[in-house]
This record gives structure tokens, C-alpha cells and sequence, in this order.
């Protein structure tokens, strides 16, 4: 038989310690499997349809012709960031919109079920920290951590979609 974390901290506790810790978790779990059982599915986040290429850069990034976005919003931090990690936004930014738009819609206090957070959803969110205390609150922290991601791991946005194309994640 095996020991639960619960009997092992029970039989560490003395008798009536135990018994008042157990009746705890036990109310715990009551709580837990009643507040699982009245959630329920609002609505499915609307996908925006995959836009069609335009050209081809030299190094095989698929560009769409995109206007630039709004001053002021997380999108245009983005773009204006973007040639500092050495993409020119004309080519860039619309693979990373399509990413971020289907990950978090901008928002920068997006939260999904596993619990990543934020505009890139990074797991766990405060992996951002790495980028700056204000990580939970701030859009320019957290794009400036996940073009710094999506640098190291795929390279660049456009090949950073193509891999979300393939897995619905990135």
C-alpha cells in the first residue's frame, strides 16, 4: 500500500493534530471538485483567418502587408521593437501578430488554465521577471522578454509561427 502525502503528514502529527489537518484537506477537496463542477464554457476565442503572403523576404520569412499599429498599444511596442532584435517589422510583425493575437489577444494580463500569463504566455508568467520586476503589468516587459524567447528558441517570429501553424503553440 502506498502512503498519500496526507498520511504521511498525519502520521507525523499527533492524534487529534492529525485528525484536525485531515478533516482540512478533506473540506479542501470538497471545495475543489464543487467549484470544478459549476464552471463552464462561455465561448471560443475567435481565430482570425491566416492572411495570404505577399512577398518573400530573402531569408525565407513570409511578409504580409500589415499597417502599423495603432501608437500606444502593446502591438505597437511590438512593432517598434522588433528592429531591435534585428527584424525589420515590415517582414516580422505579422508572424508575431499572428501568434500573439491567437495567444493572448495583446492583453497583457491574459491568463490561460495551465497558467501561463501574459501578452507571449510565457509558463509559469514569472519567468518574464528576467526582463523586469513589473513583468505582471507591464506590455514592453513582457514583449521585450518574449521576442527575446522566440529569438532563442526559433530564431525569428515567422519561424516561430510556422511552428505554431503545425502544434497551436509556440
Amino acid at each position: 500500500m502506498e502512503d498519500s502525502g496526507a498520511a504521511i503528514a498525519a502520521a507525523a502529527i499527533s492524534g487529534s493534530q492529525a485528525m484536525t489537518v485531515l478533516e482540512q484537506q478533506r473540506q479542501q477537496i470538497i471545495v475543489m471538485d464543487a467549484a470544478s463542477h459549476t464552471m463552464s464554457v462561455v465561448g471560443a476565442p475567435k481565430v482570425a483567418a491566416r492572411p495570404t503572403a505577399q512577398a518573400d523576404s530573402a531569408d525565407g520569412a513570409t511578409a504580409v502587408d500589415l499597417p502599423a499599429p495603432d501608437p500606444g498599444t502593446a502591438q505597437s511596442i511590438a512593432y517598434n521593437m522588433l528592429s531591435s532584435f534585428g527584424w525589420a517589422p515590415s517582414t516580422y510583425y505579422s508572424c508575431l501578430n499572428n501568434i500573439w493575437s491567437r495567444e493572448s489577444g495583446w492583453r497583457y494580463n491574459a491568463e490561460n488554465a495551465s497558467g501561463a500569463y501574459g501578452i507571449p504566455q510565457a509558463l509559469p508568467g514569472s519567468k518574464m521577471a528576467s526582463a523586469g520586476a513589473d513583468w505582471a503589468t507591464d506590455p514592453a516587459t513582457q514583449i521585450k522578454w518574449g521576442l527575446g524567447y522566440i529569438q532563442e528558441r526559433y530564431g525569428d517570429p515567422c519561424k516561430a509561427w510556422a511552428f505554431w501553424q503545425d502544434h497551436d503553440y509556440y
